[in-house]
């Protein structure tokens, strides 16, 4: 199968951006990158690129709050002990880690809970429920987990222990609960925004938590907990989790980005330091590819509970060595995720006709079932088109799957529910068990139906661009007004430029995979860098168009511009200029 060509869509210069700039105070080009965002006035502009704390919404808008806090006060002031119950993933053991340092800090005995994702899956189990009873547990708190746990909550309140549910997951058909269910997501949820991560939840909750007691005279006699001390805890969480980074969720992760490298928790700071980040300006970007793979290798590998323990620790010595244990797990997994891609790609090139196909629906036997997303999301990123990858054995298949726009996964897989045993997700992941003797069947369904919904035009991959810009125009105060559209990830891009007609005088290839470039044009030059782009290599004295995001590199107290590339073509006579900007040959 030979991955698609790309095409570049080039946005059209706003008439609109010249008032913005006025009325906001902006440069043309933030301006536009900003209309080009959907931020058209002076106070959108104002909010986004100053994200303040002030402006966080009142936590007390979430349904259930308030029936959420007389059961955890109570708790508080009759001494019971709560346990967190949380998710193996990044944003379920941050917010573990926050509720748990939390409570800690309020002088209440609090214990954890996290599934061990092989063993027992997602959500809560009847076995973990008698576990915690058994420890003397009053309170359970969920966190980023538990709105389709009714049955094991009821057996957890039928041995006497009272319930509180946080999560930010779509709420199941019939839902109907009589202990607090916090989630955004309710139908009757006033909140203004929807999409907090499960870390974010939890803050807002040490917020209720931490008002409610203040009013009582709580803190008179006792410590107040500093809540910004726990700010980096949610950005980590809510990047890893890659929710939109809007709204409640920029400011956030804003404020979050602000204090990690200054951290007080000794955990994140032994984090930093095992996945080489020593910049002291930490983006969204190194929580999101660097720390947060990190932190979500053992619960895809082993045991999670190392991550709760090292982001609680007060031990520096610990800390230093946990982070080795979560390095080497993350090691570990890297080399899973290899082999298994390695067998699909041998696979995909023996299938007959499969460049034709909507779908991929790959299986091997005894596949690792921690890495199996994960590998999904390689297959979609590199052939665009939803992926199905499932793990084998003893006549089961166990799965997770991945989707692109305009292809809504969770519903497709409902349409063959009858295939599955069990099957759970939203439109562009999901999760999944079936008998492997219904696999080829469920193969040639969701083919059928990713035909009928996705055209040609859906499998090419597109990359918007933002302005086409000469090399001249890059400068430090450039670079710097682009960079302050941050933090980047989720529903908010990098911006995306485009040069055209650059020529290369150095090409080389650094790491095993990645291309370093110099590029100049009318008498300007800049390094570029493309990851995973070695196969280009060599291009000296070659006349090249590039899509890149320009940043500013530090290295040994020196700050350069380089241009991070994206994607790249040769110009030459076979170049198609077409009105969305330039098809990739």
């Amino acid at each position: 199968m030979v991955p698609p060509k790309t095409v570049w869509k080039l946005k059209p210069p706003s008439p609109l951006a010249s008032q913005l700039a006025l009325e906001a105070g902006l440069t043309p080009l933030q301006a536009q990158l900003l209309i080009n965002r959907g931020i058209s006035n002076q106070s959108q502009a104002k909010s986004f690129l100053c994200p303040r704390l002030a402006d966080m919404a009142d936590p007390m808008l979430l349904k259930d709050m308030d029936c959420a806090l007389p059961v955890i006060l109570k708790a508080i002031e009759d001494r019971k002990k709560i346990t967190i119950y949380g998710d193996y993933d990044a944003d379920g053991l941050t917010a573990t880690a926050l509720l748990l340092n939390f409570f800690t800090c309020l002088g209440i005995e609090t214990s954890f809970y996290i599934p061990n994702r092989l063993r027992e899956g997602y959500g809560l189990n009847k076995e973990a429920v008698e576990t915690i009873a058994a420890d003397g547990t009053g309170l359970i708190i969920t966190v980023d987990c538990g709105i389709s746990n009714s049955k094991e909550i009821a057996f957890a309140k039928s041995l006497g222990i009272s319930v509180v549910v946080t999560d930010h997951h779509q709420v199941p058909q019939g839902f109907t609960a009589d202990y607090p269910v916090v989630d955004p997501h309710r139908a009757d949820c006033p909140f203004p925004f929807k999409d907090l991560a499960g870390v974010g939840l939890a803050f807002f909750l040490s917020v209720a938590v931490r008002t409610a007691l203040r009013k009582k005279g709580w803190f008179e006699t006792a410590p107040e907990p500093d809540l910004k001390d726990y700010l980096d805890l949610v950005a980590l969480g809510t990047v890893a989790d890659r929710v939109p980074l809007l709204d409640q969720n920029r400011i956030l992760v804003s404020n979050g980005l602000g204090i990690i490298g200054r951290s007080r928790w000794v955990g994140i700071k032994a984090m930093l330091n095992v996945s080489g980040i020593e910049d002291p300006d930490i983006t969204a970007g190194d929580l999101a590819f660097r720390l947060g793979p990190r932190l979500n290798a053992p619960g895809r590998m082993d045991d999670p509970g190392i991550v709760v323990e090292i982001l609680t620790t007060d031990d520096t010595l610990l800390a230093k060595d946990l982070a080795l244990v979560i390095n080497d797990a993350n090691i570990k997994r890297q080399g899973v995720e290899r082999r298994i891609l390695g067998k699909i790609e041998a696979k995909i090139k023996k299938t007959e006709g499969i460049n034709d196909r909507r779908a991929l629906v790959m299986s091997g036997e005894d596949w690792h079932k921690g890495v199996l997303g994960i590998v999904a999301s390689r297959l979609v990123d590199k052939y665009n088109r939803p992926a199905l990858v499932l793990g084998v054995q003893d006549g089961m298949a166990v799965g997770s799957g991945r989707s692109i726009d305009g292809f809504n996964l969770y519903e497709a897989l409902g349409r063959v529910r009858h295939l599955f045993e069990k099957f759970g997700g939203h439109a562009h992941a999901a999760g999944f068990t079936l008998k492997a003797a219904n696999l080829e069947t469920l193969r040639n369904e969701l083919e059928g139906l990713a035909g009928k919904t996705l055209k040609h035009v859906a499998l090419v991959p597109a990359i918007d661009l933002d302005a086409e810009v000469v090399l001249g125009h890059i400068t430090f105060d450039m670079v710097r007004q682009v960079r302050a559209l941050g933090p980047f990830g989720d529903g908010n891009r990098e911006p995306v430029f485009v040069a055209r007609s650059l020529e290369v005088a150095e090409s080389r290839i650094v790491g095993e995979r990645h291309l370093k470039l110099r590029v100049s044009q009318g008498g300007t030059s800049h390094e570029a860098i493309g990851f995973g782009l070695s196969d280009k290599h060599p291009l000296k004295g070659k006349t090249v168009s590039i899509v890149f995001t320009p940043e500013l590199n530090r290295w040994k107290g020196y700050e350069r511009i380089q241009l991070r590339i994206i994607d790249l073509i040769l110009e030459n006579p076979g170049s198609k200029l077409n009105v969305f900007g330039t098809e990739n040959k």
